[in-house]
């Protein structure tokens, strides 16, 4: 039942290879990866990026994260190609970072295609992208 959900959330993107959407909230991660994969996008996850970039760092507060978790998007983010899509999760995770990808995209002359928020993303995201009008509340 679960994969049916997928594809159905996916169906009603076009050109699926330059496709970049955004995940709010926790979802099972094998999931999105095999239907990533079937769409020939990037599938990102702050996690697997960060767990890479934290072990080279020592142990930090709150701030240092938010500065080593933007670096490393900032670091993914620009060294794909423009026209290359992604299903990024877990980032943003706050209103900076979302603040933050914004002005990314803007840069590079590129829009989100959807946000897909899950009942656990954090309001105030939720709040940012409905006001951009790129909301897609698809609830799983």
């Amino acid at each position: 039942m679960a994969t049916a959900a997928i594809v159905d959330l996916f169906s009603r993107f076009g050109a699926s290879a330059k496709t970049k959407i955004l995940v709010l909230g926790s979802w099972e991660a094998s999931l999105l990866e095999d239907r990533a994969r079937s769409l020939h996008i990037e599938h990102v996850s702050l996690t697997h990026m960060f767990s890479r970039e934290i072990s080279r760092q020592p142990h930090s507060k709150n701030e240092a994260h938010e500065a080593i978790a933007l670096a490393v998007m900032r670091r993914w983010y620009f060294a794909r190609k423009p026209d290359a899509g992604f299903l990024l999760t877990e980032f943003p995770a706050t209103l900076l970072q979302a603040k933050v990808m914004d002005e990314w995209l803007e840069v590079r002359d590129e829009s989100l295609d959807g946000v897909i928020v899950l009942p656990d993303a954090p309001q105030s995201l939720v709040n940012h992208y409905h006001m951009q009008g790129i909301l897609d509340p698809y609830l799983v």
